[in-house]
């Protein structure tokens, strides 16, 4: 399966609550920590809700 990397770059302290949750849905809990999960629509999704506070790296 093809997976994705992602990274966290900016903080969660001023998101909305669904936002908190999406990114502690992705595996992320502190800044500049990075995470590999597999390359779905379920993750692809849930990295477009925040896509101001994630870095994809491909």
């Amino acid at each position: 399966m093809e997976m994705i990397k992602i990274r966290l770059v900016r903080s969660t302290i001023s998101c909305s609550p669904q936002q908190r949750k999406t990114v502690k849905a992705l595996g992320l809990r502190k800044i500049r920590q990075e995470k590999e999960l597999p390359k779905n629509g379920a993750v692809l999704g849930m990295i477009d809700k925040v896509n101001h506070l994630v870095e994809v790296i491909e």
